[in-house]
C-alpha cells in the first residue's frame, strides 16, 4: 500500500481523507499514463461523487485525455466497459460498502483489471507536479448513460429464462439500485426489490452486503426461493437460501465450482473457511489462498489461469464473464443454478463449515499493535494448540483504522475464547499507546 491508496483504491471520508483537491490530483497524474487519450468514468449513489468524479475528470481533461461519464452504474460495470470500449483506464468513484460519508476511486486499467500496487506508486509520485496541455489541446467531456446497456446485455447472455423463481434482492441503495430488480424480471423471476434508493444519502445504511438479515426475514415471510444482497457498489454479494439461512461467499463459491465445468481449481483467501477447502478437497479441487482483497485473488487467477475465485465477504469472480467481483452477475448465476438443478439452496450448500469468530477492533495505530512482540507471541501460542484443528488470522484493515481478529476451530467455545482474548489484547495495547 502506499501513502494514498490502500487494498482498495484510493479511500476516505469525503473532505477529510478524500478532497476534490486529491481527486484531481489523482486524475491529473493518471493522465501521464494515457495512450489513446481516452478513459472511461462512473460512480455509485453516493451525494459527493459527482464532485469527486469531476474533479477527477478535470485533472484528466487538463492534460488532454477524453472522459466519457456514464453516470451511476456498478464496479464491474465500468470494469467491462473499459475493456469493451478500449479506454486507456475506467475509474469508478466509490467507497463500495463504507458509509456514505466516505468514498473512493477505483482504478481499472485497459484490461478491466485493477492496478497494481506498483502503479498506484507510480501515479502517487506525480500528485505534486500537475501537468498540462495548451487550451486547444484539452480534453473532451462526454456523458453517456446508455453504455451502461452493453454491460447488462452481456451479463445476461448465459442465463436463461428463470420464471418460477421468486427472489428478494437488497440494493443497499446503491449502484445496483438503478437496475437489478429490471434484470431479473426481464428473465421472468418474480422479484421483490428492497432498499433501491438512489438518493446517494442511504447507501449501505443499515441494509446490502454487510446487512444480510434484511432478506433473510423478508424471504422467510415471503416464502421466496432465494435472497441475494449486494453492496454499495455491487462489487459483492450475499445470499439467503429458501429458509433464510445467510450463504457467503465460501458458500455460493461451492455451489457454483459444484457447476462449473473441470473446476480442479479455485482461489480463495486467507479468511476463506478451512471446511470449504476440505469439501473442496473431496471432490478433487485445489484451493490456493490469496491476500485478502480481490485484486490479489484476481492476480492468482491470472497467473494460474483459474476460471473461479473469491472472499467470504461476497467478491466473487467468474473469469470467464468478468474480471472483478460481480453481485449482479453472481446472483444470476445462483438463479440460473437453483431453476436448473431443481434443487433449493438449502440442498446446493452442503458441506459443513468450521466454526468462525471474526472481530473487529477499533486502534488508533493499526501497524504498531500488528508489531507488537507481546502480540505476536501469543497468536504463535494460540497457532500452537490449535495445529490441524483451526486457524487464526490477525491483521489491519486495509481500508479503515481497525484490527480484524479472525479465530476458526472445529470446536466454536475454543474459536470464541481465542478471539476474545486477542481482541482483549489489542485493546490493551492500543490503550498503552494513548
Amino acid at each position: 500500500m502506499g501513502i494514498y491508496f490502500g487494498t482498495d483504491g484510493l479511500r476516505g471520508i469525503y473532505g477529510e481523507e478524500l478532497t476534490p483537491g486529491l481527486a484531481f490530483k489523482c486524475g491529473n497524474s493518471l493522465s501521464r499514463f494515457c495512450e489513446n487519450k481516452k478513459v472511461i468514468i462512473g460512480k455509485d449513489t453516493r451525494v459527493t461523487g459527482d464532485i469527486i468524479l469531476l474533479s477527477v475528470a478535470n485533472g484528466l481533461m487538463q492534460n488532454g485525455v477524453n472522459v466519457i461519464n456514464v453516470g451511476v452504474l456498478s464496479t464491474p460495470a465500468i470494469a467491462f466497459l473499459t475493456r469493451k470500449l478500449k479506454c486507456d483506464y475506467g475509474i469508478m468513484i466509490s467507497a463500495s460498502h463504507n458509509p456514505p460519508e466516505y468514498n473512493g476511486i477505483k482504478i481499472f486499467d485497459k484490461d478491466g483489471y485493477k492496478i497494481g500496487e506498483q502503479q498506484e506508486a507510480d501515479i502517487e509520485r506525480k500528485f505534486m507536479f500537475p501537468a498540462s496541455v495548451p487550451f486547444s489541446k484539452i480534453g473532451h467531456y462526454q456523458f453517456s448513460p446508455t453504455l451502461l446497456k452493453l454491460y447488462l446485455n452481456n451479463i445476461i447472455l448465459d442465463i436463461g429464462d428463470l420464471g418460477g423463481l421468486k427472489i428478494v434482492i437488497d440494493c443497499g441503495n446503491g449502484a445496483c439500485g438503478k437496475y437489478a430488480k429490471a434484470i431479473f424480471k426481464k428473465l421472468n423471476a418474480k422479484v421483490l426489490s428492497l432498499n433501491d434508493k438512489t438518493d446517494g444519502l442511504s447507501i449501505n445504511g443499515g441494509c446490502g452486503a454487510l446487512y444480510p438479515n434484511v432478506i433473510a426475514d423478508v424471504v422467510r415471510q415471503k416464502h421466496c426461493d432465494l435472497g441475494l444482497s449486494f453492496d454499495g457498489d455491487g462489487d459483492r454479494i450475499i445470499a439467503c437460501d429458501e429458509n433464510g439461512k445467510i450463504v457467503d461467499g465460501d458458500d455460493i463459491l461451492y455451489v457454483l465450482s459444484s457447476f462449473h465445468k473441470n473446476c480442479s481449481q479455485l482461489v480463495g483467501t486467507s479468511m476463506t473457511n478451512k471446511g470449504l477447502e476440505n469439501a473442496l478437497e473431496k471432490k478433487g479441487c485445489v484451493l490456493y489462498r490469496a491476500d485478502v482483497g480481490d485484486k490479489y485473488v484476481i492476480e492468482i487467477m491470472k497467473n494460474k489461469n483459474i476460471l473461479l475465485g473469491g472472499e467470504p465477504s461476497g467478491h466473487i469472480i467468474i473469469k470467464s464473464h468478468s474480471t472483478t467481483g460481480d453481485g449482479l452477475l453472481v446472483g444470476l448465476n445462483l438463479a440460473k443454478i437453483i431453476k436448473n438443478s431443481k434443487k433449493p439452496l438449502s440442498k446446493l450448500v452442503n458441506y459443513k463449515k468450521f466454526p468462525q469468530i471474526n472481530i473487529n477492533v477499533k486502534v488508533v495505530d493499526k501497524f504498531r499493535i500488528l508489531n507488537s512482540e507481546k502480540l505476536t507471541k501469543t497468536i504463535l501460542s494460540f497457532k500452537q494448540e490449535f495445529k490441524d484443528n483451526g486457524r487464526i488470522l490477525v491483521r489491519a484493515s486495509g481500508t479503515e483504522n481497525k484490527i480484524r481478529i479472525m479465530c476458526e476451530h472445529r470446536n466454536k467455545n475454543t474459536a470464541l475464547a481465542c478471539a476474545q482474548e486477542l481482541e482483549r489484547m489489542v485493546n490493551e495495547i492500543n490503550s498503552a499507546g494513548n
